[in-house]
């Protein structure tokens, strides 16, 4: 059968897909089920295939009919269904054996597929692509950072997805309304569908948790109902249309904290200088002393087991890169993965030796971008205040910063070390009472357009200073 291929046109290739791969053929049976009346969707493949030398990963992305349920409050929308993340050919080339298992245990490739559904306006004939790039780009950024999507995660695209004046900005993932997870010969997959969000919902699934806000978002029709229909027309969020939503997410963070343990973002940390002194009192110089001195002490050598915990928050709690869908935002996509991993990695033998020996700070100053300075009043009031920790994970290099409260286990912090560093990695340990301090101090960063950046916040008695940067800096 021909494969008639086109990128991103009003040029549609009505032919049907290939369903010759076993991986591509299980996918696609899965969706016949749902549009029997449609065996030859719409679709948009790529130019050039990926595993020749194309920049698009995702071989195809169907595009079906939906005629929706009026009874149930469900619009005719277009729905669009990805193919690649997942393994559809089973012999390398695309996915390569670490992610693939024996037989079917196991993720076939990433795990998923990505899916959209887009209401349909009045008079459409043809399925826009726009959400076409958009999937294409959401799954180069799965290819090269490795991190898989799941449902809950979301991320800051921070520009209309369709690229008109929309306020839907946001994404936010689920499963799928329909698409019930598969069986393939080369493993299992779940079907992840994209939920456009306002600006305010985004922060309400930051501060609190994603699947918290799908079911506020599920519970207004035009905001999303019962299937998740993103409309690129809203107007409203869904606490202007139902202001009681907002007592439901304050509630919710309050008792239950936020899930989200951390961010990729611009930020960084440095040892304070001489002319560091104009944001510290000179304090017991019998005290500042023991500090220094402290730092020369051997600390005790980090263990597997927290080696183990340290990559698992940094791989799995950073999902959720902070300024992913700029354009001109390429960083997140060009790093080395291989040097990433090792710096973090406290068991490589063939890592910077230097990498590998744990320090002590007497002081520290951290440095953040005003998009990840927003974030600290979540990480104080939805994190640490439970007893957790947050990450901020650079997106142009090796650093970390890491808030404990003294909760966490694992911690290479302590009371008497609050600031320590294992390579490019700092752990910052905040007492109980420095939180509450700390969180009345930055509470206005919760409306930054009030506040003048850069902003300088200093705690001497803490030996710790926190700059917020405007987002161009």
């Amino acid at each position: 059968m021909e494969d008639r291929e086109s990128i991103y046109s009003s040029n549609y290739s009505q032919s049907s897909i290939p369903i010759t791969p076993p991986g591509l053929e299980a996918i696609y049976n899965a969706c016949r089920r749902q549009y029997q009346d449609q065996p030859n969707p719409l679709q948009v493949t790529a130019l050039v295939k990926y595993w020749l030398g194309g920049p698009d990963p995702l071989d195809y992305i169907s595009m079906y009919s939906n005629p929706g349920d009026e009874n149930r409050g469900i619009p005719p929308h277009w729905h669009y269904i990805s193919y690649g993340l997942s393994d559809l050919h089973g012999d390398g080339r695309v996915h390569d054996h670490q992610f693939r298992m024996n037989g079917n245990e196991g993720p076939s490739g990433f795990g998923f597929e990505l899916t959209f559904r887009l209401k349909r306006e009045q008079g459409e004939t043809n399925p826009p692509t726009w959400p076409a790039t958009l999937m294409q780009a959401l799954s180069r950024y799965v290819f090269q950072t490795e991190n898989v999507l799941y449902s809950g995660d979301h991320v800051p695209w921070n520009m209309p997805l369709d690229g008109s004046e929309s306020r839907i900005q946001h994404m936010l993932m689920a499963e799928d309304a329909q698409l019930l997870p598969i069986s393939t010969p080369f493993g299992s997959v779940n079907f992840v569908q994209i939920i456009g969000l306002c600006e305010e919902e985004l922060r309400a699934a930051q501060h609190w948790n994603g699947p918290g806000v799908i079911e506020l978002v599920r519970s207004i029709p035009c905001a999303g109902g019962p299937w998740l229909i993103t409309d690129m027309r809203r107007g409203e969020t869904i606490f202007e249309i139902d202001p009681h939503l907002q007592d439901r997410v304050d509630q919710g963070i309050e008792t239950e904290g936020s899930n989200l343990s951390g961010v990729n973002s611009r930020c960084s940390w440095e040892e304070p200088g001489e002319g560091s002194e104009d944001y510290f009192n000179e304090d017991d110089n019998h005290m500042h002393e023991e500090r220094r001195n402290s730092n020369e002490l051997d600390r005790p050598r980090i263990s597997d087991f927290d080696s183990e915990q340290i990559k698992a928050t940094l791989k799995k709690g950073l999902t959720r890169p902070s300024n992913f869908g700029r354009r001109d935002s390429r960083e997140n996509f060009e790093y080395d993965r291989q040097s990433r991993k090792q710096s973090f990695d406290s068991t490589c033998s063939d890592g910077p030796t230097e990498l590998l020996r744990t320090r002590s700070l007497d002081a520290v100053h951290l440095k953040f971008n005003l998009e990840a300075g927003q974030l600290l009043p979540l990480a104080l009031r939805g994190r640490l205040k439970h007893g957790r920790h947050f990450t901020f994970m650079s997106a142009l290099n090796d650093t970390a910063i890491t808030l404990v409260s003294l909760s966490v286990n694992g911690s290479i912090a302590d009371e008497n070390h609050p600031f320590a560093a294992h390579g490019p990695w700092l752990q910052v340990l905040l007492t109980d009472d420095f939180i509450e301090e700390m969180n009345m101090d930055i509470e206005e960063l919760l409306n930054p357009e009030e506040v003048e950046f850069p902003k300088t916040y200093s705690w001497p008695e803490r030996r710790l200073i926190v700059t917020i940067l405007p987002d161009e800096v």
